[in-house]
Formats: structure tokens, C-alpha cells, sequence
């Protein structure tokens, strides 16, 4: 009895307890290092509003990528929700580290004007047993569970940062665009009017109209992509009502002089990506299970009580009782190869997530690399091409030698050219974003999770 009271406040002594942030502060510090973003996990009304008053603050001013992601940490209520899970993972992890409850048995009997009262006072001592293993497979769970919201906020960055970059483009291809738009009306209103007075053949004011109404398709689509992007990006930071009404900047972000250089991408990979982290850190936690399995393969149910027993014609009965139940027809061979099968299985998960990383990263950086080059490209050579053409033909034009629908007919290849340049400048700007999270983890990876800790019945005792 004296051992078992000792034990009991060994294991009292080392209950796990709720920490003071929920396990958000690795959360929130993964944001601050690889974003170098706030990141708020709004659970009172003073959070709440001090969230609306930064968004507010950000979106009175035309967004940046950067205020857009930060705007999408605050206010993106998936981003929220994931939040919860820390708090379901870590109430487990403390429930592991409670000690069981105890049992009471109480009867009363009456026999021949005999009173007999029985006392039982039990608790699960095999609980009590792999109590420590527990507690360590649960933490472990925990910590996998931050690594995976981690994942989520850093997926959700990327895919804002994305968003913001094909919006914007999409409001400059858009400008672009109804300029081409202006310029085909202005030549397929010429053309009907010189076919009215027979200066022009049919064949030529159609070829006019054609040019207008492919112009006038454009438009349309284009302002159709526009309004996507820009809802998905409103989807993505969490806005609604006056709040979706935000302003972005005009143009994208000027091409940097040059292009990161990163000799050692596959090691800088391995030692970052939180898919792989996550992978390798089940791994160790269904390593454990294993263990754990093993240990309580022969222990099913293992109880101990002290018992009191009174009469009210003979002396007191004390002691005590063991219920175990004895492993006669399932020996847990089963457990335990479904235990090993499961280890395996992410062990092979685990390779396989460093094979896919070094592989994501090397695409990603070529990727990344080819779309700067294309958009140099455009920026140094077929730009400034098509703006000399269109100043020389400007010459002709005054010098009487080209006439007015040549004149227009060039200004709608320069605009062509400089819509190229912004789908180029966007890719460029898509490509950057990938490598980052390229870099950090593949998006939607769920990280291999470990096998539920072996359950220890609450069976009856036996009399």
C-alpha cells in the first residue's frame, strides 16, 4: 500500500497542465521568422477588435502583397479554425497525463439477521503503467499538430501572396486591354466610314471589324478573369461588406536586377520543410507506439483494489484484490503487427517526402529562374523593339508615307507587347512565391499520423 501511495504522488507530482497560450507560440513565431508577419489568435472581444483596427488601418491605403498576407493571418477564418486544433490536441495530451479515476464498490447484505457491508476502492494500475508512454506520445502528437497548422498559415501566406499578384495584373491586362479596345473602335469606325464613300473594299472594313470584335472579346474575358482573382483574393483575407471594396496598388512589382542565386537548394529543403519535419516527427511518434504496444501487449486490464470489508458478527476484513485478465485466446500478436505495419508505412512516407522535396525544389527554382529570364526578355528586348517600331512608324505616319490604319494597327502590337510583359512580370512573381513555399513545405501534405494509444478497458472488478 505504501508503494502504491508513493507512486501515486510520483505520478500527481508529474501531471501534465494547459499551457498559457495553447500551443500558439510556435505558431506564432514560424509567422514572425519566415513572414516576418504578427500573427493574432483573436479569443476575447479586446482581440477581436484590435484585429479590426489593424485590417481597417491596412486597407486604408492601397494594399502591397505584404499587407494583403498580413490581412489574410488576421482575418481568414480557416486560418481561425486550425487555430482550435491546437486546443483539442493539447486537452489530450493533458487528459494523458491525468491520473485515472478511481472506483468505489459498496455493498450492503443481509443474511439470516446477519449484516455483511463491503467496502471495494479501485483504480487502473496499468493505466497508471503506461501512464509516462502516454504522455510522450500525445506531446509529440501535439507538437505534430503545431507543425501542421504552421503548415496551414504558411500555405495560406503563399496563396495570398499569389492571389494578390494575378489580381493586380489583371487590373493592369485589363487597362491594357481597353486601350486595344479603343483603338480597334477607333479603326472599325474609320473603315465604315470610308467603305460608305468607297474609299475602302469590303474585305478591308471587315478586317477592321474583326479586329474590334476580337478586341471587344478580350475585354470581356479579361475583365471576367479580373473579377476572380480579385473575389478570390477577398475569399483568401477574410473581407466582406465595405471592407471588399480595397484598393491595390497599380502595377506589380518592378523585376529585381537579379535573380537569387541558390547553389544548395535540396540541403536548404531538407533542413526547413515542415512536411518533412512533420513526416520524420511521426515516424518517431508511431516508433514509440511500438514500444508501447509491446510493453501492454499481455496487459488488457490490470486493476488493483484495497478492500474493507465489516460485519456485524465477526472482525473487519482488509486486504487487497487484483483483476487481470489473462490472454488465453487474443495474445496481441495482432497490435502488435499492425503497430509494425503502421511504422513501416511511415518510415516509407517519410523517405518518400524528402525524395518529392528535393525534387519540388529543383523544379521550382528552374521555374523560378526561366520566368525571370522570360520576363527580362520582354522588359529589355521585345518591349523597347515595339516602342521604336511604333516611333518610326509615328515618323512615316506624319511624313505621309504609311496611312492612319497602319498607324493603328501598330499601336495595337506595342499594347499586345506590353500586356506580354505584365503575364511575364506576373509568372515571375507566381514563380517567386512558389519557390518560397517550395522551400517551406508542399501545400495540403498531411504528415503521416501515429496510431491510437492502446485503450486500457474499465472492466469490472471481480469478487
Amino acid at each position: 500500500m505504501r508503494v502504491l501511495i508513493a507512486f501515486l504522488a510520483a505520478a500527481l507530482a508529474g501531471c501534465t497542465t494547459f499551457s498559457s497560450d495553447g500551443g500558439f507560440g510556435p505558431v506564432e513565431q514560424a509567422a514572425k521568422d519566415r513572414l516576418g508577419k504578427g500573427l493574432q489568435w483573436p479569443r476575447s472581444d479586446a482581440d477581436r477588435e484590435r484585429v479590426a483596427a489593424r485590417t481597417n488601418e491596412l486597407l486604408a491605403q492601397p494594399l502591397k502583397a505584404d499587407d494583403a498576407v498580413q490581412i489574410a493571418l488576421l482575418n481568414n477564418r480557416g486560418l481561425r479554425a486550425s487555430f482550435h486544433e491546437l486546443g483539442i490536441s493539447e486537452a489530450e495530451w493533458v487528459q494523458a497525463g491525468r491520473l485515472p479515476n478511481p472506483g468505489f464498490v459498496f455493498t450492503r447484505k443481509t443474511q439470516s439477521g446477519d449484516l455483511e457491508i463491503e467496502r471495494l476502492f479501485t483504480i487502473n494500475l496499468a493505466r497508471l503503467i503506461v501512464m509516462p508512454m502516454a504522455v510522450q506520445m500525445e506531446s509529440r502528437r501535439f507538437a505534430q499538430t503545431q507543425a501542421s497548422v504552421t503548415m496551414q498559415m504558411l500555405s495560406l501566406a503563399s496563396d495570398t501572396r499569389r492571389a494578390y499578384f494575378i489580381t493586380v495584373a489583371a487590373d493592369e491586362s485589363v487597362r491594357y486591354l481597353r486601350q486595344v479596345m479603343g483603338a480597334a473602335e477607333a479603326g472599325a469606325d474609320l473603315g465604315r466610314r470610308m467603305a460608305q464613300v468607297g474609299n475602302w473594299s469590303k474585305l478591308q472594313q471587315a478586317r477592321e471589324q474583326g479586329f474590334y470584335s476580337d478586341a471587344a472579346l478580350n475585354l470581356a474575358r479579361g475583365v471576367q478573369a479580373q473579377t476572380a482573382a480579385r473575389e478570390r483574393l477577398t475569399r483568401l483575407m477574410g473581407l466582406w461588406g465595405e471592407q471588399a471594396a480595397f484598393q491595390l496598388a497599380e502595377r506589380l512589382p518592378d523585376l529585381p536586377p537579379q535573380p537569387d542565386d541558390l547553389p544548395n537548394i535540396e540541403q536548404l529543403a531538407m533542413a526547413q520543410r515542415l512536411d518533412v519535419q512533420a513526416a520524420r516527427l511521426g515516424a518517431e511518434q508511431l516508433a514509440s507506439n511500438l514500444g508501447l504496444t509491446k510493453a501492454t501487449r499481455f496487459i488488457n486490464v490490470l486493476e488493483v483494489g484495497v478492500i474493507n470489508n465489516s460485519y456485524n458478527n465477526a472482525p473487519n476484513q482488509r486486504g487487497y484484490e487484483i483483476a487481470l485478465e489473462l490472454p488465453l485466446f487474443d495474445f496481441g500478436d495482432t497490435r502488435l503487427a499492425k503497430a509494425e505495419a503502421l511504422y513501416m508505412q511511415a518510415v516509407e512516407r517519410t523517405a518518400e517526402a524528402a525524395v518529392n522535396a528535393r525534387s519540388e525544389v529543383r523544379q521550382a527554382y528552374l521555374g523560378y529562374r526561366s520566368a525571370y529570364d522570360i520576363a527580362r526578355h520582354y522588359r529589355d528586348e521585345i518591349v523597347p523593339t515595339k516602342k521604336r517600331i511604333s516611333e518610326e512608324n509615328l515618323l512615316r505616319y506624319n511624313g505621309m508615307l504609311i496611312g492612319v490604319f497602319e498607324l493603328l494597327a501598330d499601336a495595337r502590337s506595342q499594347i499586345a507587347s506590353v500586356n506580354g510583359y505584365i503575364e511575364a512580370l506576373r509568372d515571375f512573381w507566381l514563380a517567386r512565391a512558389e519557390l518560397d513555399m517550395a522551400l517551406i513545405g508542399k501545400p495540403g501534405m498531411s504528415p503521416a499520423m501515429p496510431m491510437a494509444a492502446p485503450v486500457m478497458s474499465d472492466a469490472g472488478t471481480t469478487h
